[in-house]
């Protein structure tokens, strides 16, 4: 089971303003939103916040609309856009998982809730930071 850096999450009530100081300011380019297909939201489940993309061509940035209900929502327990969350991609999420289950460590597991081709899991370190992990599907 391999893990790599895959992308840093930032939430915000103003979604655009964040894209445009790290795209205008920083200099990072743009992912169109096209790269990112989603699952419709419901009202038991998914996201339905905006969100925008940004990368410096290894690491992506994924800036989205703070929303405290997602957790509550999709029947999960961590919520991974209340304060953001840095994520890493696995190519074995199984064996991942039970690695989380053998060292004690409770996750909540959004399958493709949230992106139709990854599986994706959250948990926190030992200080509260949400970390996901989450495998490519399809």
């Amino acid at each position: 089971m391999k893990l790599e850096f895959h992308h840093i999450n930032f939430v915000s009530e103003d979604v655009d303003r964040l894209h445009d100081f790290y795209t205008q300011v920083l200099g990072l380019d743009d992912i169109p939103i096209q790269s990112f297909p989603r699952p419709d939201a419901t009202s038991s489940g998914g996201y339905d916040g905006k969100i925008r993309f940004a990368t410096d061509g290894k690491m992506q940035m994924h800036l989205a609309t703070k929303d405290l209900t997602v957790a509550f929502k999709n029947g999960e327990v961590i919520n991974p856009i209340e304060r953001g969350h840095i994520a890493f991609r696995t190519d074995d999420i199984t064996a991942f998982m039970a690695l989380l289950d053998s060292k004690g460590v409770h996750y909540s597991d959004y399958g493709t809730a949230f992106a139709r081709e990854w599986h994706q899991v959250f948990f926190h370190d030992p200080e509260g930071n949400v970390i996901e992990v989450h495998q490519s599907v399809g």
